[in-house]
């Protein structure tokens, strides 16, 4: 494809070109791909939760500059804060910047920090998803590490993804279990020390127990609410108004 061509080339065509070239090809090969695309505007927005760790030692191999983007909500356990830097230090990543909500919005919506009691979706929304927009300025396109075996929206991931302005990069979306706990293995990766103690999908600690569905690695987060994911892959006009 010539210069002129990519030039004129829409956001949908782009990513209906990536999703042919990348369709079936290994994780390493769609994140080579990307940092080809878009180089030093590419990120990875991390939980650093209990298959965190898969991603991070992938991007370790082929780019451990890469920036990763760490939103700390302030109800992270204290696991996963400390789980975050031992993986930086394993894995040699030299780019993890922690993004915060603002303090002022927080204390605006949940004076009393029980939010997610009542309304989770506004809780995700002032806590997570408000702190991803500067945190991703500047950049092109970020990293998920969905997956399509967990269920739900999930199920139809493409590869390449084009959402309000920005591309979405899913790596593992053919990845199963067996395939995250092999690179586990073969990496001699670290768990998140959660795991052991019986939990397969970590978030903040008022919303996480452990599964209630032996089936479905979610079914522990936000139980009794009909809610699925924190926001962040939500369009805009799915989200709560909180302001």
């Amino acid at each position: 494809m010539n210069a002129l061509a990519k030039k004129i080339e829409t956001p949908e065509e782009k990513a209906a070109r990536l999703n042919e070239e990348l369709r079936g090809k290994p994780a390493q090969e769609i994140i080579r791909v990307a940092l080809r695309e878009f180089g030093r505007r590419l990120t990875y927005v991390s939980s650093f939760g209990a298959e965190s760790a898969a991603m991070l030692g992938l991007i370790s191999e082929v780019d451990p500059e890469m920036p990763i983007v760490f939103i700390d909500t302030g109800m992270h356990f204290h696991q996963t804060l400390q789980y975050r830097d031992t993986l930086a230090a394993k894995l040699g990543l030299t780019d993890i910047r922690t993004s915060h909500p603002v303090k002022e919005e927080v204390k605006a919506v949940d004076p009393k920090g029980v939010l997610n009691k009542t309304d989770p979706d506004a809780c995700c929304e002032v806590r997570k998803v408000r702190p991803l927009a500067p945190a991703l300025e500047g950049f092109d396109a970020w990293i998920t590490g969905r997956k399509r075996f967990h269920g739900g929206g999930r199920v139809r991931l493409p590869v390449v993804e084009f959402s309000e302005g920005r591309y979405k990069i899913n790596p593992l979306i053919e990845w199963d279990a067996e395939d995250i706990q092999k690179y586990f293995a073969d990496r001699d990766l670290p768990r998140h020390p959660l795991v052991a103690d019986g939990y397969p999908s970590i978030g903040c600690w008022p919303c996480t127990v452990r599964p209630i569905d032996p089936n479905d690695v979610r079914s522990g987060r936000w139980v009794g609410f009909k809610k699925e994911e924190c926001g962040l892959h939500l369009e805009r006009q799915e989200r709560p108004r909180v302001f």
